[in-house]
């Protein structure tokens, strides 16, 4: 019987990592085997091992014990089938472990998608349960799986925060503040904004030195501030603050440089991961608060109708993506060990912004 590979992270210690082969179970009625070609690794894939124990990631493909399985976004085959409506050879695209395969059960299908209704992910944000079956979109999308895996997720996040901040009407902020800039989350956002005719806000971008060039390169923001500068920051413009890193000290910092003037303080990814654990209680102006995607997409699906945010961010991915394509290269890494070895320099923020990685076991 053949086997498959899985890479399993300790859920409390996520730079231990181990492989584990194990022999393919057979399909039940109703399920399908889908070998996954093809993941974007990114800091989306930390902050979703960093928030699995909060808001329940790790649940979606459980491991055993102390171990998780990293979810991300990727594309894959259909290469075995007991389901009526979904046959083998389809490519999907969608939220996977990082393994070389994984068993689903359609549930709800329709013409460019399917819901899966495997019995352990029934509560869990529906947001991740949707597999989009390629062969029924816009040529446009098949042609992008690369930006797609690795570029969409996050850019989609920059959209709905985008449309957040504005729903919100900016809440009286006359700056937006978009700690680690360089990300992809972060660039998205700033390009949202910066290229909006009908928002007047100071767009400052907060990255590491070594990261300046590239966000120069982006032409996103109206002042870049290297972390250690904080100063530099108007203090005396009422303030909104998207922290992209998770980075508490530096959140702390930032509220008493504004005080009360931080209208807006939202907690969005985790790059800084081990300090977004030291965090300060009692903070002047307003309480920092994690952002919730899929809170902000289910009130839009109930005002807009189900999936136009996630159509109108897609759109806005396609647009991001083809305005950054000459900065930002995709690179394929393949096999459990380098995986592991590239999933801890991730984790230590050691992959330039400008690389796209693309990882398959």
């Amino acid at each position: 019987m053949a086997t498959k590979t899985e890479l399993w992270v300790a859920r409390d210690e996520l730079r231990r990592t181990k492989v584990v082969k194990s022999e393919q179970q057979p399909l039940e009625d109703g399920q399908i085997r889908v070998v996954i070609d093809k993941m974007g690794l990114t800091a989306n894939n930390v902050s979703y091992a960093v928030s699995g124990e909060a808001i329940g990631y790790w649940k979606y493909f459980p491991a055993t014990g102390e171990w998780g399985k990293v979810p991300g976004w990727a594309m894959a085959d259909v290469v075995e089938s007991r389901s009526d409506a979904i046959a083998e050879g389809e490519r999907l695209y969608g939220f996977f472990p990082m393994a070389s395969e994984v068993i689903l059960k359609p549930g709800h299908v329709a013409d460019d998608f399917f819901i899966d209704a495997s019995e352990h992910r029934a509560e869990l944000p529906s947001l991740y349960n949707q597999y989009r079956r390629t062969k029924g979109e816009p040529e446009i999308l098949q042609k992008l799986e690369d930006e797609r895996c690795l570029l969409f997720p996050l850019f989609v996040t920059s959209f709905v925060l985008y449309d957040y901040l504005i729903d919100n009407d900016f809440f009286g902020a006359q700056q937006i503040i978009i700690g680690s800039v360089s990300s992809k989350t972060g660039f998205g956002l700033a390009h949202l904004l910066k290229n909006d005719p009908n928002l007047a806000q100071k767009i400052v971008g907060l990255t590491s030195s070594g990261n300046v060039p590239f966000v120069e390169s982006l032409n996103c923001c109206d002042q870049i501030v290297t972390y250690g500068s904080e100063d530099a920051i108007d203090a005396s413009l009422p303030a909104a603050w998207i922290d992209m890193s998770g980075d508490g000290p530096l959140t702390g910092k930032l509220h008493h440089l504004i005080g009360e003037n931080m209208v807006e303080s939202c907690i969005v990814g985790a790059t800084h991961w081990e300090a977004e654990r030291k965090r300060d209680k009692d903070l002047p102006g307003a309480k920092p608060k994690f952002f919730f995607a899929p809170g902000h997409i289910a009130k839009r699906d109930a005002e807009w109708g189900h999936g136009e945010i996630w159509r109108r961010g897609s759109e806005a991915g396609v647009a991001i993506a083809r305005s950054i394509s000459d900065q930002i290269a995709a690179e394929a890494i393949s096999g459990s060990d380098d995986v592991a070895r590239i999933w801890c320099d991730m984790l230590d923020n050691r992959v330039s912004p400008s690389r796209g990685i693309m990882i398959s076991l």
